[in-house]
């Protein structure tokens, strides 16, 4: 964006502020202008600097909200889905075996229909013990019922905290959010990040309470045993509220880049309009996968590349219009899924999809970057041009494991 379009977003009293920051403290501040009422969270690397911000907002009188130091990750939702039932507007942060320690939470938190709101700074899981970044911990829960939104910057991790709790607190949806970005490769990288003016974000984001609460005038119970002629109609109301949020999920978008000036789409495309091969990738190496579709084209390559930023609800139709035609599509997955038919759990989703539209384009899954192996755009240009040769065939039948080093066993 330049700096004339940015001067004139201020000058319209959208923008308050430009700052430096990481995508923790984005989250922060994102958590402290959408006027949050409780937080509990436990410190985990690299998720800390997070929580941290937010402690001094509230210390310093920036940000009127009820900070609980809990004991643990699980303590920490667990607090929450109290606050959350009672009405309050939550948010929380953490990491890896952190979100692991919140399973059990998890699911109680969606089951209950609670629009509480989490960052997640991604990280490897344990063991060997890893505190840099991959996306094992988001594959692994993934079924939990939460809406999943991936972020590729810091502006990004910003705005999409704000859109989050517009989404989560829909009458039409009601379901927590989580927002995903890159540990280390983003949370501790200080970039440019718009502020909004606090008034423009609260006219797009009300608080309101659009559901059932803990009030004690007006008792109701919650999270009561289901027996198995009830369970299942239940656990249905979650499915079809995951199924109805992405028509909110898309309005809300609209409103937001209509009201502050962006373009997010639920798939982000570059290139890929005459494309024959196309790289789908998500968080921070997209800058690194467009480099290499531009490095392709200049060898003469028809490349484009693809970003997922919404993981939950999984945009099947979106995915499926921006793929037709196409000879290939590559998916580069930071997690892994041992023993899977397709071992990257991103590219057995969209091989899924695909099908479930009848659409029958071949898709390669790689797994790259686990443990924050970096991802070089020269290692995704060499996966643009296997693409393009006979070894195609080959690669559908297995999943592809680049940057790993050859060892003995």
């Amino acid at each position: 964006m330049s700096l004339a379009t940015v001067e004139s977003r201020i000058r319209r009293g959208i923008v308050r502020d430009r700052i430096a920051v990481t995508s923790n403290h984005a989250a922060a501040y994102a958590a402290r202008d959408a006027e949050v009422d409780v937080v509990a969270a436990y410190p985990i690397t690299p998720q800390t600097p997070a929580v941290e911000k937010i402690a001094d907002f509230i210390a310093n009188g920036e940000m009127s909200a009820e900070y609980i130091p809990v004991e643990s990750e699980h303590s920490a939702l667990s607090a929450l889905i109290g606050a959350s039932a009672a009405g309050a507007r939550t948010f929380t942060a953490t990491s890896s075996q952190g979100l692991f320690y919140m399973f059990e939470l998890l699911y109680i938190a969606s089951g209950l229909r609670l629009p509480i709101v989490m960052a997640l700074a991604t990280r490897a899981a344990s063991a060997p013990i890893c505190i840099h970044g991959d996306y094992q911990d988001l594959a692994s829960v993934r079924d939990s019922g939460w809406i999943v939104m991936i972020a590729s910057s810091a502006q990004e991790v910003y705005d999409s905290i704000i859109m989050a709790y517009r989404i989560a607190e829909d009458g039409r949806v009601l379901l927590p959010v989580m927002v995903a970005y890159d540990g280390f490769l983003m949370s501790h990288t200080t970039e440019p990040v718009e502020l909004y003016d606090l008034d423009v974000i609260r006219r797009f984001a009300p608080k309101k309470i659009d559901r059932p609460i803990l009030d004690s005038r007006r008792p109701i119970t919650m999270g009561v045993m289901a027996v198995p002629e009830w369970y299942y109609e239940i656990k249905y109301q979650l499915i079809d509220a995951m199924h109805n949020s992405m028509s909110v999920i898309k309005e809300v978008h609209d409103e937001f880049n209509k009201t502050f000036g962006r373009d997010y789409r639920l798939i982000e495309g570059y290139r890929i309009d005459d494309a024959d091969y196309v790289v789908l990738s998500y968080g921070g190496i997209w800058g690194n996968t467009k480099r290499a579709v531009d490095l392709a084209r200049k060898r003469g390559v028809r490349a484009g590349a693809l970003r997922l930023r919404l993981f939950r609800p999984f945009p099947t139709d979106e995915l499926v219009r921006a793929v037709e035609g196409v000879k290939a599509v590559a998916v580069i997955d930071r997690a892994v899924s041992p023993g899977a038919p397709i071992e990257g759990p991103v590219a057995l989703e969209v091989a899924s999809a695909l099908r479930s539209r009848g659409l029958d384009v071949p898709v390669v899954s790689v797994v790259h970057g686990l443990g924050q192996r970096t991802v070089f755009s020269r290692d995704i240009e060499e996966l643009i041009r296997i693409l393009n040769t006979s070894e195609l065939t080959k690669l559908m039948r297995n999943t592809l494991y680049m940057g790993v080093r050859e060892y003995g066993g």
